[in-house]
């Protein structure tokens, strides 16, 4: 059991490297989707992140969310009132979930096959870790059930196109592509903010563990986005990995960012000697805003800014505040009294943690 285990924390810290590549296929949209000026057209064929081509073959009325960022992708883009079923549970309560149908088993994220077919949805929105869940795939294709899986993110341009591709699934195209130029409009304000600061060294503390972030994962597009430079990155570390902690402090990080989950970097202990600890250069960011790729990543960004450069925040918060929120998304609540582990939904390390042990057995799914 110790040696399946481990198996799976592997898949999990690499689980945003292993995009197209390991999938078998790109997400290939329908060339009428890209030429209707974001009107979606049907019927519509792509090929999915499982290598295999599915057909809409009209718009969907009833969509199934399998995980809960799948649930926040299709908010964002206003795209809701077609969701049927989704997880309904502490990672997706800032969303409305109303009278829909909980799909998950006890754990708020492990999918039940019969939930889902009991609905039978026109289209089910999954997030690539269902690539991990073949027996779900299966009894959803032997239903008959359509399943469009998503590539995993690796960079801010792959979280672009899982909005796009939501939009094409669930038929809101032009949400999409408002949602898209809303990221666009608050990066690019980000960039021109930032374009002569300096780029401090920092590290991210993803847990006691080491577990931190590389280039070709867009958690480091997220750090370097906000003005900084990614230690991981600096030392030659591809995707997710673990990092001793004497190399961190050898590199003596000016900043350390790490997840909200936890009160403090979780790995301050064995960081103390950096100037990072020293001096409290330290950023908590919302764990499912830097772990989800989606339209929320933005978040995450602006949250670093806030604290690495305050004076570019100062400058550029009336235009932040004036670009709104995301299409008919839920947004960003910064409500002082929100609870850290579910100001913004997803389906972060935790979830993905959870998920993968019920995947292979470890957590009991209601039958």
């Amino acid at each position: 059991m110790r040696q399946q285990l481990a198996v799976l924390v592997v898949l999990l810290v690499t689980l945003s490297t292993i995009g197209p590549a390991v999938a078998g296929a790109t997400t290939a949209p329908n060339a009428a989707v890209q030429e209707s000026d974001s009107q979606c057209e049907y019927p519509l064929t792509m090929t999915d992140a499982t290598g295999e081509e599915v057909t809409i073959e009209s718009e969907p009325e009833s969509v199934v969310t399998l995980y809960p960022g799948d649930a926040q992708l299709a908010y964002s883009i206003g795209a809701e009132g077609k969701v049927v079923g989704m997880p309904v549970s502490e990672y997706t309560e800032s969303l409305d979930a109303g009278d829909r149908t909980d799909i998950t088993g006890d754990d708020g994220v492990t999918p039940v096959a019969e939930e889902i077919v009991a609905l039978n949805p026109d289209v089910v929105l999954a997030a690539n870790i269902a690539t991990f869940n073949e027996d779900l795939l299966q009894t959803l294709d032997d239903a008959g059930i359509t399943v469009v899986v998503l590539d995993t993110a690796t960079s801010l341009d792959d979280v672009r196109e899982n909005v796009r591709v939501t939009g094409q699934v669930t038929g809101e195209c032009a949400g999409a592509e408002e949602t898209i130029d809303w990221m666009d409009e608050r990066l690019e304000i980000y960039e021109d903010a930032l374009e002569n600061e300096s780029e401090p060294l920092a590290y991210y503390d993803g847990g006691e563990n080491g577990d931190t972030h590389g280039t070709e994962t867009f958690q480091h597009e997220v750090m370097t986005t906000a003005g900084l430079t990614n230690l991981a990155a600096s030392v030659g570390q591809t995707g997710w990995g673990q990092m001793n902690a004497e190399v961190v402090v050898d590199e003596d990080p000016e900043w350390i960012v790490y997840p909200d989950r936890t009160a403090e970097p979780p790995s301050a202990d064995s960081l103390e000697e950096t100037t990072a600890i020293t001096e409290g250069n330290v950023v908590a960011v919302d764990d499912n805003a830097m772990s989800q790729p989606g339209p929320n990543v933005v978040y995450a960004i602006e949250t670093i800014i806030e604290q690495v450069h305050p004076e570019v925040y100062a400058e550029i918060e009336a235009e932040l505040e004036a670009s709104g929120e995301p299409g008919n998304g839920s947004g960003n609540d910064t409500d002082e009294d929100q609870s850290d582990d579910s100001a913004i939904p997803g389906f972060g390390v935790p979830v993905a943690l959870v998920a993968l042990l019920a995947t292979a057995g470890f957590v009991a799914r209601r039958r």
